[in-house]
């Protein structure tokens, strides 16, 4: 127990230490992006200190199975540099034992990165979007789903317009149905209303079957003045690869939110099979960082007299990332409907957890 807590101490200041160098060289990287991309923006230094600081959470998600493998690394090379590995193993204890305490904390690393990193994350991300849509765009668009259906906001010279409709027929065309059109002054006082069977993004425009548009003026009558058309062209910035790139941004929304947006896409008719494999993507982080500490510590827990140092670690790190990218394409196979969700999920972490366990086997016990 007091060689555990010990290598888990050690564990633990290794990944602190490198995080914190990590996470001070992403600061400065972003801050330099953030000003390059908003150059031609008349923004303070504080407003784009603000972006960077919004953006660090997200990269500190991703970033996780790095820091984990790297920690894992200097942790054992340097328990190898003072023997201490050594000394273990001649009290009798295996040298997987001493993974005991670095797995539990990788596992604990990864249920908080869910629990509480995952939302800050979301959170962060969706208020760095909304910003620089802001900053660069005074807020042209926003994009929404819930049980109501879908919400539309796009903007222009003369003011902005709210677009409400029950479903989509046509994901592909981005054909809405049930559709409700308030369009607004700068000033944000409604100026006309616009009720539609249905619209189709096109080219530019959205074009409305069987649409009815009520002025909303004080002091008249909006029905009195109400205009009827079968066909109806209404300007608009919108695209479908934006919105649908809106729709696409899983890492804007909280794993504790994500099962309702699946239930309400499905009802507005959007595939959900993105969300569903993200989803089951950070239920299965803690495992997946379990991977990295034991594909660390299978390259690196020999003694330094063996030689080779340097290879091993160079070998477990681009282990490393070929696991990560292993599942990043299975992800992606996921989404586009050629695996089934939760082997895209679960099956990369757990092959990575038994492809280390067979090294790690095969040098301690040959």
């Amino acid at each position: 127990m007091i060689l555990d807590r010990y290598f888990g101490r050690r564990f633990l200041q290794s990944f602190l230490v490198i995080g914190a160098i990590f996470l001070t060289l992403m600061i400065l990287i972003d801050l330099i992006e953030q000003v390059r991309r908003f150059n031609d923006v008349d923004l303070s230094f504080g407003r784009v200190l603000h972006l960077t600081l919004l953006n660090t959470p997200a990269a500190i998600s991703e970033m996780l199975p790095l820091l984990v493998i790297l920690s894992t690394i200097a942790l054992f090379v340097g328990l190898a540099r003072t023997s201490e590995l050594v000394v273990t193993r001649a009290t009798g204890r295996s040298g997987i034992r001493a993974l005991v305490a670095p797995v539990l904390l990788a596992l604990t690393i990864g249920a908080l990165a869910v629990a509480l990193l995952n939302p800050i994350a979301a959170a962060t991300s969706e208020e760095f979007q909304r910003l620089s849509d802001s900053y660069r765009n005074n807020g042209s668009s926003a994009l929404s789903i819930s049980s109501e259906g879908l919400w539309l906001r796009q903007g222009a010279e003369n003011g902005q317009a709210v677009i409400h409709a029950r479903g989509t027929s046509n994901e592909e065309t981005l054909g809405l149905n049930d559709v409700t059109i308030i369009t607004f002054a700068p000033d944000g006082k409604p100026t006309q209303q616009i009720i539609a069977d249905r619209a189709e993004l096109q080219d530019g425009k959205w074009v409305l079957s069987h649409a009815k548009i009520w002025k909303l003026q004080d002091g008249q009558n909006p029905e009195f003045n109400s205009v009827s058309h079968d066909r109806l062209e209404l300007p608009t910035s919108l695209t479908r690869e934006r919105i649908l790139d809106t729709l696409g941004q899983q890492d804007s929304v909280s794993v504790y939110d994500l099962p309702q947006l699946i239930s309400d896409l499905r009802e507005a008719g959007f595939s959900t099979k993105q969300y569903e494999v993200w989803l089951q993507v950070q239920l299965a982080r803690p495992f997946f960082l379990v991977a990295m500490v034991l594909i660390g510590a299978a390259f690196t827990m020999r003694h330094v007299r063996f030689g080779g140092t340097g290879i091993a670690v160079l070998t477990a790190v681009l282990l490393g990332f070929g696991i990560y990218f292993i599942r990043n394409f299975a992800q992606i196979l996921g989404e586009n409907g050629q695996l089934p969700i939760y082997v895209a999920a679960w099956a990369p972490p757990f092959a990575a957890i038994l492809l280390a366990l067979g090294l790690l086997l095969h040098a301690e016990d040959g």
